[in-house]
């Protein structure tokens, strides 16, 4: 890896983009310049494997998983959740929603913190992968929910504000109040099945970069979640061509009419 691919790659990895990222986004940028390009296999081993890069020795701690060997990944378990009423299950939800060709249709989580005692709202647009994130002032029960999701939601116009797709946790027990506040249809997913919401556990990860697991997260403010999510929506995706979800986004509120897709997971 010569000095000013090392610098280009540090730099990304500085601001959390994953090695594939950056590979596409040379690719990309600088196609026409082979001493530019590096593959993703290539970046973990500069960083995971001693004398095989020239990347500073602390960027490992900018990856997803801030570790700095390789383990083989672990399968994830949804968090227990009680009985909410008047529930319409993912089964019922439109095949819109499923194939992502129409914008507006959002997957929802919480990010808990030490204890469960404190919980970010998260919120990703499926079609474009753009992603908002909610602060919970004091607790997450599901009055507090209901009420940071409607100050959210209501930002959005109508035609980005379809549907949302939550699991069966708790903190939706008020969803038919937000749901006739908004005219946003509620689902929810099967217990136990987070990949029916995939774009958002995949945001979720992302977010354990800057909200580590164990750690009080009603010390972050709404400006800094709107830093990480503003950081997070300037990432290049893969499945949206390389572009950004912020772009991708823009492209929703200016021009309606024509879209972005996305036609992968």
């Amino acid at each position: 890896m010569t000095w000013n691919l090392a610098w280009l790659v540090q730099a990304k990895l500085c601001v959390k983009w994953s090695p594939e990222q950056i590979s596409d986004h040379l690719a990309m940028a600088c196609g026409d310049r082979q001493e530019l390009q590096v593959s993703p296999e290539t970046i973990y081993q500069a960083l995971y494997v001693q004398g095989r890069g020239h990347l500073r020795a602390d960027l490992h701690q900018h990856l997803r998983t801030g570790r700095a060997v390789r383990r083989p990944r672990r399968s994830t378990t949804a968090k227990s959740s009680g009985k909410i009423p008047d529930m319409i299950l993912i089964s019922e939800r439109p095949a819109e929603v499923a194939d992502r060709a129409v914008p507006g249709h959002w997957e929802g989580d919480l990010v808990l913190g030490s204890n469960c005692r404190s919980a970010i709202a998260t919120l990703v647009e499926r079609q474009t992968r753009f992603a908002m994130l909610i602060h919970l002032p004091g607790d997450h029960s599901a009055i507090t929910v209901r009420d940071s999701l409607l100050a959210a939601i209501k930002t959005l116009p109508a035609h980005l504000a379809r549907s949302l797709t939550w699991d069966q946790g708790t903190e939706m027990a008020r969803h038919r109040q937000i749901s006739m506040a908004t005219k946003m249809a509620i689902y929810f997913c099967d217990p136990h099945s987070p990949w029916q919401r995939g774009s958002n556990e995949n945001l979720n990860g992302l977010l354990r970069q800057y909200f580590p697991k164990g750690t009080d997260l009603s010390v972050h403010s709404p400006q800094r979640l709107l830093e990480v999510a503003t950081e997070l929506n300037d990432r290049p995706r893969k499945t949206l061509g390389g572009i950004t979800p912020a772009h991708a986004m823009q492209q929703l509120l200016f021009k309606p009419e024509n879209p972005t897709v996305a036609t992968t997971a």
